[in-house]
């Protein structure tokens, strides 16, 4: 992604996803777009941001309409597939934090 997500005013909520790697790279890639892709159809998804520095310590935002979409999201069946392949070969280790954005600020030049 090369600019910040276009959301909407606030309320709304931010799951962040901090993780750290393995060196195991067979079919992440593949399995990260698949999933942004998948979230994207989903009811209440509103937008996603990523980044990852070499290392391997990567954060991911997925911004969501209500609680609701986020926990319908964490039930869909392709994701919870994708998160039981993350910790069997992708995932050292990560952290999953829900919170509700209730002011943003913006620039752009």
């Amino acid at each position: 992604m090369s600019s910040p997500a276009k959301l909407p005013p606030p309320p709304y909520y931010v799951v962040i996803f901090s993780t750290l790697r393995t060196d195991v790279d067979d079919g992440y890639a593949g399995m990260a777009e698949k999933m942004e892709m998948l979230a994207e159809q989903q009811p209440g998804y509103l937008g996603i941001e990523s980044a990852r520095e070499p290392g391997g310590l990567g954060i991911t935002n997925s911004y969501w309409k209500d609680e609701a979409s986020i926990i319908a999201w964490k039930k869909n069946a392709e994701h919870t597939l994708a998160r039981e392949m993350g910790r069997e070969r992708w995932y050292k280790c990560y952290e999953l934090r829900v919170a509700k954005v209730e002011r943003a600020y913006a620039f752009e030049k």
